[in-house]
């Protein structure tokens, strides 16, 4: 096997992971949830540039109110090359917040609607929050992946993640999934508040594995606040 066939079997197991429909900072569920009658809409693009090959991800969250937010994206949408588009559902509970710490718990549901090679499948989290005086965010969490989701086996980790406030409108951040598959990324990043309503996420997320082979790729998110 060649190493540019290699680099572009790499970049389609890269580009086939599943992103995240509640609100995130890159790919780890963040510590926020909407409050009631709160909508929020994302673009998310991430482009491999050795094969030159993108994915599009859509999504939108909704708050429900008593600390819950649901949401729904389409995962799977890539150019060039056939799509897997996978409908996502999913549920965010922040179960605690007080003091500056947040409990939180979180389901999402992967569905595939094209090309379809399971039928369903699962991913679900708890994690903890804590703000500290500096407007440091760092969080701790472990996650569990059934067949299909972050690889053709059961998966299970840690996520992480750290947002460090610069200003008003810029916010350092970083986020990480353990494990070797395709969920497997360290992300950092900027994220910046364009105005009222819009956010620019920007990142380049880090493989656990394989990084001299190609696994690695730029992240871009614009997210939109409808009310």
């Amino acid at each position: 096997m060649g190493f540019r066939t290699l680099l572009l079997l790499v970049g389609g197991l890269l580009l086939s992971s599943p992103s995240f429909a509640q609100e995130t900072i890159y790919n780890v569920p963040s510590g926020d949830v909407l409050d009631k009658g709160k909508v929020y809409g994302e673009f998310d693009f991430a482009y491999l540039s050795d094969a030159r090959a993108g994915t599009y991800t859509p999504r939108v969250v909704v708050g429900i109110g008593h600390q819950i937010e649901f949401g729904m994206n389409l995962n799977g949408m890539t150019t060039p090359g056939p799509s897997q588009e996978i409908l996502t559902p999913t549920i965010k509970w922040r179960a605690y917040n007080r003091n500056d710490w947040s409990f939180l718990v979180g389901d999402n549901l992967y569905i595939p609607v094209q090309n379809t090679s399971y039928v369903a499948g699962n991913y679900v989290y708890a994690q903890v929050t804590k703000t500290f005086e500096s407007k440091t965010r760092l969080t701790i969490g472990a996650y569990d992946s059934t067949s299909h989701v972050f690889a053709s086996g059961n998966k299970g980790g840690g996520q992480f993640a750290v947002e460090q406030p610069l200003n008003q409108r810029v916010t350092l951040a970083a986020d990480w999934f353990t494990g070797h598959h395709t969920a497997g990324y360290l992300t950092p990043g900027a994220i910046v508040k364009l105005t009222s309503k819009a956010t620019l996420y920007a990142g380049y997320e880090i493989g656990n594995s394989n990084v001299s082979r190609g696994n690695h790729l730029l992240l871009l998110e614009l997210g939109w606040n409808f009310n």
